[in-house]
């Protein structure tokens, strides 16, 4: 409504939000504010000693590349830097608008890149370095996990943590969108539009890409396979559930397609990579929620990384709902036991 009158911007509320009220200093770790090739990143390390190099991990926050930041995520990292022992970097990637898609994504990946050329200068082992990220920061972790199997000039990651992910934008007929469409904070159709506003995509399309109008034939071939509701167990689907939008005859529109292209891209939907890139990930740690559109995204990528070997850790919240990691570490009024679970498995 603010932003119908002119007063402000959606973008400016969302990204005000999500920063809050910074934490007050930490004795226990040692922070500092820095840039990897001009990407800003903040550095948390213990100040315990240890005898040999711990591990690293780069985390990139969600927020639709739209909002977010290292201080919105400050309680976040700085939880996970102590309870693991680990080397935290919190990259602040630039944002959309300001900076059209995939400029996230390639901050993230020049981030990480950087990170273990000088990973030993900071104490870390560079053959034990993760990403990590929540919600669309877990769509950049798995998209940069993937960029990383084809380097030959750096160590291999050590593993991948996505935490409530949006892996795929080919189906938004799962069981998960059925179940929870009208469930916040990400109702079915304000996922899409999300995802549309990142991408500088027209709205207008929304209704013809929840039908499915934006995939072409050959990719649609192993969408019927890769996003199969058969892969999904029966206890994930509800009684009255119906196979829609994998198997129905689809009015294809090759205008739409064309329009469509990034939203089917790895990038942006790192489940629709190949299975050549797929067989060649690293050791993966995936959470999900009950109560998240997004749910059925982790158990598929689970089965296609699964499929090819990958040892999968899988963490599903059973009261859960999307968001509910980044909410755990604001205190009593946010905290909830299921939260509590989840950032102890992530640890």
């Amino acid at each position: 409504f603010l932003e119908k009158i002119g007063i402000t911007s959606e973008v400016h509320v969302l990204r005000t939000a999500m920063d809050g009220i910074p934490p007050l200093k930490d004795n226990h770790l040692l922070i500092k504010d820095l840039s990897f090739d001009k990407i800003k990143v903040r550095i948390y390390q213990p100040k315990t000693p240890t005898t040999g190099r711990r591990r690293g991990v780069l985390y990139f926050h969600g927020g639709v590349g739209r909002f977010g930041s290292i201080r919105a995520y400050e309680r976040t990292c700085r939880y996970f830097t102590k309870k693991s022992n680990s080397v935290f970097v919190s990259v602040g990637y630039r944002l959309a608008p300001e900076y059209p898609y995939p400029t996230q994504f390639e901050d993230c990946l020049a981030a990480t890149v950087h990170f273990m050329r000088i990973a030993e200068d900071y104490g870390v082992d560079p053959a034990r370095v993760i990403v990590c990220g929540d919600s669309s920061g877990g769509t950049i972790a798995a998209a940069v996990a993937q960029a990383m199997t084809n380097r030959k000039d750096l160590p291999k990651l050590r593993a991948q943590i996505l935490i409530y992910p949006f892996l795929q934008a080919a189906s938004f007929n799962l069981p998960s969108y059925e179940q929870n469409r009208g469930v916040p904070v990400l109702l079915k159709e304000r996922t899409l539009i999300l995802g549309l506003k990142y991408l500088n995509k027209e709205e207008s399309v929304l209704d013809a890409v929840l039908k499915g109008a934006h995939v072409p034939r050959d990719l649609d071939l192993k969408c019927k396979v890769w996003l199969n509701p058969d892969n999904i167990p029966e206890d994930f689907k509800s009684r009255d559930y119906q196979v829609k939008g994998v198997y129905q005859e689809k009015q294809y529109s090759e205008d739409l397609c064309r329009q469509a292209k990034p939203i089917l891209d790895p990038i942006f939907s790192p489940l629709l990579a190949e299975d050549s890139v797929i067989a060649q990930l690293p050791e993966t740690f995936l959470l999900s929620c009950e109560f998240d559109v997004l749910r059925d995204d982790v158990l598929l990528y689970k089965k296609r990384l699964e499929d090819h070997g990958i040892k999968v850790t899988w963490c599903h919240l059973e009261q859960g709902f999307h968001g509910i990691i980044f909410l755990a570490n604001y205190g009593r009024l946010a905290s909830f036991k299921t939260a509590n679970k989840g950032l102890q498995m992530i640890a």
